[in-house]
């Protein structure tokens, strides 16, 4: 990508006449003030040798990329004042490139002031985070987990990780930048798949009655709670809205670091049963379920199967309604999403491919 001619940068942050808004409402070849916090800057070098950097900005519900080529008056502060993670006021206009799509043109930019702050211009406030109040959805597990586990040994060991990790816990997403890839995500998906994997389990608990041995309603609820509890271990919270990986979760990953939270836990503990503690590992372990999708061994009890298809359902739910509600173009299906690597249809109603088309 080489540098747009015909650029203009000039320093107009004062015009009151130009109007703000918000990232997620930025039209395009409309001039606007917005806040944005910087989540990515990378330096480059075009072909001829110039130096340009590619950034990314975002606030609570788009990300939009920015080139700062070598021409713009913003190359130096971009080098020396910018860092990832920092909020700013940018003046920009929205274009739209033949091949790279929408872009960001920075006309003018200024940290926040007071008065920025107090209207949002702060870090926190231009990251996503789930809809639901953070300390509701906790009580609400907390309560769950007491209600509905029955073993005192597996409750208190649930209960006891819970609160020993809280803090990461409700800060970090569920996954990066697949499901629930906001602040809050772990604790709303986790939430969302207790109350699914109980429900199936009584339903089959009725289906299956009588026939020996039964699911294990308490493992599948200590399950859905603790799946990815490895997550607090593999991340922790980063200044971007991504979280920053640890060095035991670069080496080890989620599940192999749940699997050893639950085990030194339990072990700490002392009254949980050795072969109930290995089948909540095992479940850990094991929840993906494919090799490819990176499970390490294939499940072998089918309280398993609950928590992996109640997992991929919540999880993919949120990934398409995500998509529906924030694609903003026309036609009758959203633009392909790189994540589902498909488009979704958006249309209601349409002729039926059953009757013959009107006559012109």
């Amino acid at each position: 990508m080489e540098i747009p001619e015909g650029v203009e940068y000039p320093p107009v942050m004062p015009n009151s006449a130009v109007p703000f808004t918000t990232l997620e409402q930025l039209q395009p070849n409309q001039l606007a003030d917005c806040f944005a916090l910087l989540v990515r800057k990378q330096p480059g070098t075009t072909r001829t040798g110039r130096p340009y950097f590619t950034c990314q900005f975002r606030d609570a519900r788009r990300v939009l990329p920015a080139q700062i080529w070598q021409e713009s008056p913003w190359l130096a502060d971009c080098d020396k004042e910018w860092h990832e993670g920092l909020a700013l006021r940018l003046r920009v206009k929205l274009t739209v490139h033949e091949h790279y799509g929408p872009q960001l043109d920075i006309h003018d930019w200024r940290r926040p002031t007071e008065a920025d702050v107090q209207a949002g211009c702060e870090p926190r406030l231009l990251i996503e985070a789930s809809r639901f109040p953070v300390e509701a959805m906790w009580s609400e597990l907390i309560e769950l987990v007491t209600k509905e586990i029955a073993s005192e040994p597996l409750r208190r060991l649930v209960l006891e990780l819970l609160a020993a990790w809280r803090i990461r816990l409700v800060e970090l997403p569920a996954s990066d930048g697949r499901f629930h890839p906001f602040r809050g995500g772990w604790l709303e998906h986790t939430l969302s798949l207790l109350r699914t994997a109980l429900g199936l389990t009584d339903h089959y608990l009725r289906h299956y009655a009588g026939i020996e041995p039964t699911l294990d309603r308490d493992l599948v609820a200590a399950g859905a709670v603790l799946h990815d509890v490895g997550r607090a271990a593999e991340w922790e919270p980063g200044p971007t809205g991504s979280p920053r990986p640890t060095v035991p979760g670069r080496l080890f990953g989620h599940l192999m670091l749940g699997r050893d939270l639950v085990r030194s836990a339990a072990l700490r503990q002392g009254d949980v049963p050795g072969p109930l503690r290995e089948k909540l590992e095992h479940l850990i372990l094991s929840h993906l379920v494919l090799p490819e999708w990176g499970s390490p061994r294939l499940p072998l009890i089918p309280e398993v199967l609950i928590i992996h298809h109640a997992d991929d359902l919540d999880a993919k739910l949120e990934m398409y309604l995500r998509c529906l509600s924030r694609d903003t173009g026309g036609g009758d299906a959203t633009a392909r999403d790189g994540t589902l690597n498909r488009p979704l249809l958006k249309a209601t109603d349409w002729p039926s491919v059953l009757e013959p088309p009107a006559a012109p």
